[in-house]
């Protein structure tokens, strides 16, 4: 099993999520892995030829993120990288920063401990283009996954990981027009957030009704409800209302409720509470950008790169792990693997 250290994020720290606008050219390439095991234990004299781990020299790893401490969405990150560097005899170090200053200084710290590999998240791509320069010019391959989906080429990052949030954002909003809706409201709870930003206004791209932004505060949940009872009392019209991530999505069902409103809850990105949530009609639909997978692709993808010279996508497209839409239709399908936080 891996070693996993985790460094805890700054408290000031915002919420999950992220990436960047379209790419029409994106490459879907998944079709590796299934995992070994995963948490943490285990120790750097692990046997090579223990089973299920690949019989390679052990290597050090680190992944580092915007991602905010107990967020679900994380956890599931770090879960598929700790079953990669399982399976790839890695030494993995987790670490999150939801400010761009402090995650910089995260990619630093990995430098300064040699690390073979780096694994990161570019929600901020400008704060961290000089942390990711430092990297490469001390010969340490970097790969990004979640976040950063139109800078990753342009920052020389050997690969990406992640749904390309423009097109998710068209995919719902092509959806909505499926469903009727004629008012929608986006709700970002992160504002400067590239990811978030781009799904909003790939929704707006292709829903035929209206669209209007609302910007709340996610490291207060209390907050994000009464905002949104708030704007659905006053704007009885919105008939629809759009979440960013799977924890805000079950506020809303909170601020629905309140208001007395009738809009319906759709949300990007998925969590077991939220699968229920399908389940009961409670919200229509999530669009899940598999964040297990995106943890495990980013981890594998520095394995393979230094022991077979592999890189997916050429290093020209990314490898997209969503949109995948979940439903009521299919989500029994689902259920069991987000249970077991996989999904």
């Amino acid at each position: 099993m891996p070693h996993l250290h985790e460094h805890v994020p700054h408290p000031h720290g915002s919420t999950r999520h992220p990436r960047a606008t379209a790419l029409a050219s994106a490459v879907v390439v998944v079709g590796l892995l299934t995992a070994g095991c995963s948490g943490s234990g285990g120790s750097a004299s692990d046997s090579a030829d223990t089973a299920g781990k690949a019989g390679t020299a052990r290597i050090k790893v680190a992944m580092i993120t915007h991602g905010a401490e107990g967020d679900e969405f994380w956890e599931r990150v770090k879960k598929g990288a700790e079953a990669a560097a399982a399976k790839g005899n890695i030494e993995l170090t987790y670490a999150s920063d939801a400010d761009p200053a402090g995650q910089a200084g995260l990619v630093r710290d990995a430098i300064g401990e040699r690390v073979d590999g780096i694994a990161v998240t570019l929600a901020r791509p400008d704060a961290m283009k000089a942390a990711v320069d430092q990297a490469q010019a001390a010969g340490i391959p970097v790969v990004g996954l979640n976040s950063g989906i139109d800078a990753w080429r342009s920052q020389g990052l050997l690969e990406y990981f992640g749904q390309d949030e423009s097109v998710a954002g068209r995919a719902l909003g092509d959806k909505l027009d499926d469903l009727k809706a004629k008012r929608a409201l986006c709700v970002v709870h992160e504002r400067g957030n590239v990811a978030v930003e781009a799904r909003c206004a790939g929704v707006k791209k292709t829903f035929s009704g209206q669209t209007e932004n609302l910007y709340v505060d996610g490291t207060n949940m209390d907050a994000v409800t009464s905002v949104i009872a708030a704007k659905l009392r006053q704007d009885s019209g919105i008939d629809e209302v759009i979440l960013n991530g799977a924890q805000f999505a079950l506020a809303a069902v909170d601020s629905v409720k309140e208001s007395g409103s009738k809009a319906k809850i759709a949300t990007f990105d998925l969590n077991d509470d939220l699968v229920k949530a399908v389940q009961d009609g409670k919200v229509q639909f999530a669009v899940d950008q598999q964040p297990y997978l995106q943890g495990y692709l980013a981890v594998d993808a520095l394995w393979l790169y230094r022991f077979n010279g592999n890189v997916s996508g050429g290093g020209e497209a990314p490898v997209l792990t969503g949109p995948a839409f979940v439903t009521k239709q299919n989500v029994e399908k689902v259920a069991k693997f987000a249970a077991n936080g996989t999904r």
